[in-house]
């Protein structure tokens, strides 16, 4: 007995002692993989000491030539975010260098950004630099945020045009360049990434050249390549840069700056002072002014022109669009960020070199456009402005001339992603976010009153008449909106129980009033929610955004593509209506021709015409209700039920008696040319896609047999270092789900993207059997 409860005891104990290890060999185990995790975050993410990190408030307020509004934009993946991260590091406003793929940096703080490691939606900050103050907002690259883009720059006035340094020019570069085009915006480029395996200088340089059609003024070179990469060259002061770490930190704060000498690298000396001489020459030919001082005093020699006025050059260059600074870098290895923000200061325009005629009509008072909407939990929705003119503060009324309408603006915030301080106070050239504005939207004109408005619309009108502005200055004046892409997918949206269905309504209101591209209708014929978006991974992103921040478990129908009808003849129709409500008789009568439009570019929007007859006797009120109804049928195709485009209608009669309403004459109106649309040869219009695939060589072959069979026609093969691009034009209703098929035939190497093109007309089989699958029989 006695042994056995001596051996029981000495299990136990046995037992104990081998806890004890298990459990030091757990925290052992415990510490090491801290020690290791601590010295990953040594190695990856950089912190400053808690006493340099500066206050949002103690953001400066400069005199207005020293704001600079601006926007980074470029391709997916090129380096956006992590070039902005870097410029608040530097600039003191954070503690530590976040990380993209960690899901830690400022701009990009939505929960599907951080998973996915893209920029979703555009994030605004403000810091400084150098005594300047810079807002700069953080674009995303994704083509299905286009719209994020467009209405990002909008309001600036300059951007950082950022590329991939080993891909160069690639396709949503092209894309965002043309939309800054399209808002005359001063640009300079950053060459990203140099430090990157097949980086290159001189390939990134001709191909912004080629492809950008524009002319490219190097202001650095890079020290090395690739791995090589260490530092640039300051071709203006031929001074060298070069990044050394601090105390193993290698966090970029520190650089040494110092003259370029032979004793350094001749070849890059040499390579230095040609591309100086080249760079005066370049500038000399696009600036009379400086084509005089150099032909003047320095015509002999080049060296001796002083920096600054080489600078002051390059500066009226870049802001009259002649040409842009390129400068290099690598922002995640944090080398090249502060000579780009010194570069941001030199080159890109104050807010009052830009020139806006309508500021003439307003002069000192408030005039701002709402250009984003954000809604907040607690204080609903908070309204991002660009104040062109006057000055905004808290606790005001304000007048939107857009909404007719007078609103409160109870707070004003300095935004900083997704953080804000209050200030008392904004003044023209800022962009600020308001609290209290609960019916502005994107693109809406805010103005201080409305006899403000009236005013300035009576000033414009008057300079108008007198010659002395443009003839569509009072309608600029009141019409400050962003262009709205139409989306190209669509479908079906469902809530978990029809009693969240008023939950799902709101969910949508919202979302619609922060992103103007996403489109939400009821279908006529099952009144079922309709969900209409730019793309795949838009229309996930917003089912994410619903599951997530409004707590519905929402059920999405397949993925449609959104086509458009048109007309192949012309046709003429007739339509009378008669009748009686109460004691009014409604009689109108209709004659309506309607053809085919034949120019080169899209008709869209209805093309209307009236014949001669028709044209003088038709009221103001009558022609409005006239055009309602030609509006309201063009929603809604005969075919298929899919948007009508490409018409040209001739309204060649409208009878109505005194008592008709104008009701009664759109609903006419609308039924007329839905008649006449039946009685015409009907034809299908898809979205025709542009596509650029980046793949290596040993697959091209695959991708090109693949893309035969979705209708592909390929247009063009280029070479990116070892990689091709193909560029090709294919329908979108044949690229459903091929990011998927193209990580199969790549064995996951190989990337597209695409943009809509345009709408071109179906085959008769291809229309035949879209006919027979959307009515059931295939």
């Amino acid at each position: 007995m006695l042994r056995h409860k001596r051996k029981l005891l000495l299990s136990a104990l046995k037992k104990v002692y081998l806890h004890s290890q298990c459990t030091y060999c757990q925290k052992a185990r415990t510490l090491c993989v801290k020690k290791f995790r601590s010295h990953l975050y040594l190695q990856r993410n950089y912190s400053s000491p808690p006493g340099e990190v500066k206050s949002l408030r103690s953001i400066i307020t400069p005199p207005v030539s020293k704001i600079r509004n601006i926007g980074i934009m470029a391709h997916i993946d090129a380096g956006k975010t992590t070039t902005t991260e870097r410029m608040l590091y530097y600039s003191g406003y954070i503690r530590s260098l976040g990380d993209v793929d960690d899901g830690d940096t400022v701009t990009d703080f939505m929960a599907q950004e951080r998973e996915r490691g893209i920029t979703i939606q555009s994030a605004a900050v403000t810091f400084d630099w150098a005594d300047h103050r810079i807002n700069l907002i953080d674009t995303p690259g994704h083509v299905d945020f286009t719209l994020e883009v467009e209405r990002s720059l909008r309001v600036l006035d300059g951007a950082v045009a950022v590329f991939d340094a080993s891909a160069g020019v690639e396709a949503q570069s092209l894309t965002v360049w043309r939309q800054a085009d399209k808002h005359h915006i001063p640009r300079i480029c950053f060459l990203n990434k140099m430090d990157k395996t097949g980086a290159s200088f001189s390939y990134a340089v001709e191909s912004i050249e080629q492809k950008l059609k524009t002319k490219p003024l190097l202001l650095q070179l890079p020290i090395g390549e690739a791995k090589s990469f260490r530092g640039i060259v300051d071709v203006v002061t031929k001074e060298q840069v070069i990044w050394k770490p601090a105390t193993g930190l290698d966090d970029g704060k520190n650089f040494e700056r110092k003259p370029l000498k032979e004793a350094d690298s001749p070849d890059l000396l040499k390579d230095t002072v040609d591309a100086r001489t080249a760079l005066i020459e370049q500038v000399a030919d696009l600036d009379d002014e400086f084509a005089e001082l150099v032909l003047g005093e320095f015509s002999e020699n080049f060296d001796s022109l002083p920096a600054d006025k080489l600078r002051s050059a390059v500066r009226r260059v870049t802001l009259a669009h002649k040409a842009v600074p390129v400068f290099c870098g690598s922002a995640l290895k944090n080398k090249g960020v502060q000579p780009l923000l010194d570069a941001i200061t030199m080159y890109l325009p104050a807010p009052n070199e830009r020139s806006y005629e309508f500021l003439q009509w307003y002069r000192d008072d408030l005039c701002a456009l709402a250009f984003k909407v954000i809604h907040d939990k607690q204080r609903g929705p908070l309204v991002f402005v660009r104040i062109y003119s006057g000055t905004m503060k808290p606790q005001s009324a304000v007048y939107n001339i857009n909404k007719n309408c007078i609103e409160r603006m109870s707070r004003l915030l300095l935004p900083f992603a997704d953080q804000q301080i209050e200030i008392s106070s904004l003044t023209a050239g800022n962009i600020a976010l308001t609290v209290g504005l609960k019916q502005s939207a994107t693109g809406d004109t805010i103005v201080s009153s409305k006899a403000s408005a009236m005013a300035a619309a009576q000033k414009a009108e008057k300079d108008v008449r007198s010659g002395c502005g443009q003839t569509r200055g009072a309608e600029n004046l009141l019409l400050a909106g962003v262009e709205i892409p139409e989306p190209v997918f669509f479908c079906t949206i469902e809530p978990p129980s029809m009693a969240r269905q008023p939950d799902l309504e709101n969910a949508l209101a919202c979302l619609q009033r922060e992103d103007p591209s996403l489109k939400v209708k009821i279908d006529a014929d099952t009144g079922q929610t309709i969900l209409c978006g730019m793309g795949e991974l838009h229309i996930e992103i917003i089912h994410d955004r619903i599951k997530r921040e409004y707590r519905l478990e929402t059920y999405l129908g397949p993925l449609q593509v959104a086509y458009r009808e048109t007309i192949q003849n012309t046709v003429q129709a007739t339509d009378t209506l008669d009748r009686i409500i109460g004691d009014k008789r409604h009689q109108v009568s209709v004659e309506l021709h309607l053809r085919p439009w034949d120019e080169e570019w899209s008709a869209i929007a209805p093309v209307i015409e009236y014949a001669e007859n028709t044209s003088n006797l038709l009221q103001p009120e009558l022609r409005k209700a006239v055009e309602n109804g030609i509006h309201t049928s063009y929603l809604q195709g005969p075919l298929l039920g899919f948007p009508v485009q490409d018409v040209v209608v001739t309204v060649h009669a409208v009878n109505a008696n005194a008592d008709t309403s104008p009701t009664m004459v759109s609903a006419c109106v609308s039924r007329c040319m839905q008649k006449a649309l039946k009685k015409a040869d009907k034809q299908v219009l898809e979205p025709l896609m542009n596509l650029e695939i980046t793949v290596g060589e040993s697959h091209l072959g695959t991708v090109l047999g693949d893309l035969a069979q979705r209708r592909g026609s390929i247009q063009e093969i280029q070479s990116r270092q070892d990689n091709k691009v193909v560029i090709a034009s294919v329908p979108l209703a044949e690229m459903m789900g091929y990011s998927t098929v193209l990580r199969t035939l790549t064995s996951g190497s190989g990337t597209f993207t695409l943009e809509l093109a345009s709408y071109q007309a179906m085959s008769s089989h291809e229309q035949t059997a879209l006919v027979n699958k959307r009515i059931g029989l295939a």
